[in-house]
């Protein structure tokens, strides 16, 4: 308004003083009515104030009472706050008691925990201190407040600890060298237990083979096997078992008996507690890491008592750990240990081994090592890689045994006298029938004293054999091998005796020096019973295996064939002999080849010749027939061949008739000597035919049928077929010579010169025979 009043000039003015009019009209009507309304409640505002009045008197007269009503109170309850104050007072003091009452029941165990813990450390119970001492830390001690003795015993914790810590640390050293000391004892324990274990599973199989040996006794002094008297095959002594001692057959503590654990198992515990057990566990997998280094180190002497092999038994002491402990050691950890272990074990063996020639200490290296492995299979370790290395040494015990038996038979073949054995009792018999199966009907008829047809080394030999067979089953024992396995294997060694060994001592015993026709005899008629024994020997390894000899695959005795190549050496040697002793005696002839006329008796040479033959063909009465027959008819060749060759020998040069004819009675005498049948079992005159060539040739000359000879020859029916024109040839030049030097006038005599013509066609005639062959 007052903007318009101000822009419009008078009009605005107006309208202002109209506005302020009107202002003042609505003043006067709003004091209007609060004065109405004032006079309105008047009254009562006068009558209030009417009522205030009155009230104020009665408030002085209550002022007074009050006052009086305190003053008689305060007199009154003076008493009264005495007697609250020394209420106050004594209700301070229980509350003071019941404090201290609760702090010491806080503060007892607290001391009594830390007296226990200094008893427990007196005592050594380190495990049940560090338990206490934790049990003081982590209740007592923060239930028994902030006190001074608190605080120096929680100062001390620490040092406890640690001294709990190094203590069980020196417990855990000294157990590590206590079982270094005596892991030998613990070994032998842990083998004696094997050991004991496996006499109890072999007792059955022992007893049955007791019998089936009993039994082999009992047929061979029948003559049907090849054992009477001897010792039981399957006895201790023979079976490859250790012996076991009378005081173990009572129980034999464990070998976790003789070690006391218990520092292992308080220093885990202990570290446990400490939250060091890593720590701890690498420390004791470091330590036994150093000692299984140690011990594993090869010794210079790997066949010693049980004790040889118990530096190793550390593993017994590691399986206990593994089974009774928690992750002290673990599965890997101890295969990675027993790795390293059999490694070093089989490297030192096989070197050792390598270097040993005795048969007996191979045999005791392999029944350490079975009995070693056994027991450590017990314990769950894998052993298969030292029964492969036992199967490796097998083959080196065969050659062992080889060599061993290459002596002996030699020792046997050279101390023989190569003669009969003489029998002059009963027992005697029995003692040999036992060593050796022999049955002869014949030879039991005839009464004592006799002779046996072959020499001492027939049983020895047989006997040898068996000994060998023996050998080789001792080392096949405890092998774990099937009784096939053991069979092939035994039968393969023996195979390989008799095929290299045996053969090559009886080629020694044949080709020797100075061997005569008699040792060469009695060794044929050896071999031929050795090789009749040979299916004794077949069912004597079948009954020792229990493998019967028909068993498909099943791997034969090559000594029926090692005799039999054995005998046919012989028997050439005897014919190398016989040739050798024929040039011996034909060395000694002195023919007169210039002679007139021969003479009407053999030659003393021949004669000592056909006398020698005599007495040598008596001799091969014992050899099988067909020997005889060959060896005669060798010698009877030979002889014919060697008297023929000394007939055209270039030495002589000139031959005469007288020669041929003195000539002709020594082989008359051979004729005779082969007609007489010094050897029996030739048909008719079949010995006749080895001087058959010499015959016609002579017949040729002494009856000077030439003619005959040149118009038959190259027919079937030649008279003269045996005649071979060369050697014709031969000797007719040498006639020829003859005549002409002894006769130093022959030209001047009709009758030399007809002869001497007559010889010069002869020769051209066979000159052209032979020309016309050759062509």
């Amino acid at each position: 308004l007052v903007l318009e009043t101000g822009c419009n000039g008078p009009k605005d003015g107006a309208e202002h003083g109209l506005f302020m009019d009107k202002l003042e009209g609505r003043i006067r009507n709003h004091d209007r009515e609060i004065e109405k309304m004032c006079n309105h409640h008047f009254q009562g505002f006068v009558d209030s104030i009417t009522e205030l009045l009155k009230v104020r008197g009665e408030a002085q007269k209550l002022k007074c009472q009050v006052t009086e009503t305190n003053q008689k109170l305060q007199n009154d309850g003076k008493e009264l706050l005495t007697s609250m104050d020394e209420l106050r007072q004594c209700r301070l003091q229980q509350r003071n008691i019941a404090t201290t009452t609760d702090k010491l029941t806080h503060c007892l165990p607290v001391l009594e925990m830390y007296s226990k813990l200094q008893e427990q450390m007196r005592a050594k119970r380190y495990y049940p201190a560090l338990r206490t001492l934790e049990q003081l830390e982590e209740s007592c001690l923060p239930q028994a407040g902030s006190y001074r003795f608190c605080t120096i015993m929680a100062e001390n914790i620490p040092r406890l600890r640690t001294h709990i810590r190094d203590v069980s640390m020196s417990d855990l050293k000294d157990f590590l060298e206590s079982i270094r000391k005596h892991s030998d004892k613990i070994g032998e324990t842990a083998m004696k237990q094997a050991q004991v274990q496996i006499a109890r599973d072999n007792a059955v199989t022992s007893q049955q083979r007791s019998a089936s040996g009993r039994r082999i006794r009992k047929e061979m002094c029948l003559g049907t096997k090849v054992d009477r008297n001897g010792s039981n095959p399957f006895s201790e002594k023979d079976s490859g078992i250790l012996d076991v001692e009378d005081e173990e057959e009572n129980e034999i503590p464990g070998a976790q008996d003789l070690v006391d654990f218990s520092p292992v198992y308080r220093c885990l515990h202990i570290y446990t507690v400490l939250g060091a057990r890593d720590t701890f566990e690498n420390y004791y997998r470091k330590q036994r890491r150093k000692q299984a280094r140690l011990v594993l180190q090869p010794h210079s002497n790997m066949v010693r008592p049980l004790t040889a092999f118990s530096h190793a038994f550390f593993f017994v002491v590691e399986d206990h750990i593994l089974h009774t402990t928690q992750g002290l050691v673990n599965r890997a950890y101890v295969e990675e240990l027993w790795e390293l272990a059999l490694s070093k074990t089989i490297a030192a063996l096989r070197t050792h081994s390598s270097y040993c020639t005795d048969p007996d200490l191979i045999l005791d290296l392999k029944n350490l090592i079975v009995l070693f492995a056994d027991t450590l299979q017990g314990y769950g370790f894998p052993v298969n890689q030292l029964f492969d290395m036992l199967l490796e040494m097998r083959d080196q015990y065969g050659e062992i045994l080889l060599k061993k038996w290459n002596q002996s038979f030699r020792q046997i073949l050279d101390q023989d006298n190569y003669s009969p054995i003489p029998v002059a009792s009963p027992e005697e018999y029995q003692r040999i029938a036992c060593q050796f199966p022999f049955q002869d009907p014949e030879l039991d008829k005839i009464p004592f004293p006799k002779k046996l047809p072959f020499s001492e080394f027939v049983p020895k030999v047989y006997s040898q054999l068996k000994e060998f067979i023996y050998a080789c089953l001792k080392y096949s024992e405890d092998l774990h091998l099937s009784s096939t396995e053991i069979d092939d294997m035994i039968r393969k060694s023996t195979n390989l005796l008799l095929t290299r060994t045996l053969s090559h001592c009886l080629q020694y015993a044949i080709k020797k020096k100075n061997v005569g026709l008699a040792e060469l005899v009695q060794i044929i008629i050896n071999t031929t019973h050795l090789e009749q024994s040979c299916h004794y020997l077949e069912e004597f390894i079948s009954n020792i295996t229990n493998v019967p000899p028909d068993t498909i695959n099943a791997t034969k005795l090559y000594g029926t064939s090692t005799f039999k190549d054995a005998r046919h050496a012989a028997e050439e040697e005897i014919y190398t002999n016989l040739n050798q002793k024929i040039d011996q005696f034909l060395q000694l002839a002195d023919y007169d080849w210039t002679a007139a006329q021969g003479g009407a008796q053999a030659s003393d040479y021949l004669s000592d010749l056909i006398a020698f033959l005599c007495s040598t063909f008596a001799v091969f009465t014992h050899l099988p027939g067909k020997v005889a027959q060959t060896a005669c008819m060798s010698a009877c060749k030979h002889l014919s061949t060697s008297l023929l060759q000394l007939l055209l020998e270039a030495d002589v040069r000139q031959v005469s008739m007288g020669a041929l004819q003195q000539f002709n009675v020594d082989v008359k005498e051979c004729e005779r000597f082969a007609r007489a049948g010094p050897v029996p079992g030739f048909q008719g005159d079949t010995l006749l035919l080895a001087f058959i060539d010499l015959r016609q040739l002579l017949d040729l000359f002494t009856q000077w049928d030439w003619s005959t000879y040149l118009a038959d020859y190259g027919r079937p029916t030649c008279k003269y077929l045996r005649v071979n024109p060369h050697t014709a040839l031969a000797l007719l030049e040498k006639m020829k010579d003859t005549s002409r030097k002894n006769n130093m006038f022959a030209q001047f005599r009709k009758n030399e010169r007809d002869k001497q013509k007559l010889i010069d066609t002869v020769v051209k005639q066979l000159r052209n025979l032979i020309a016309t062959n050759q062509a």
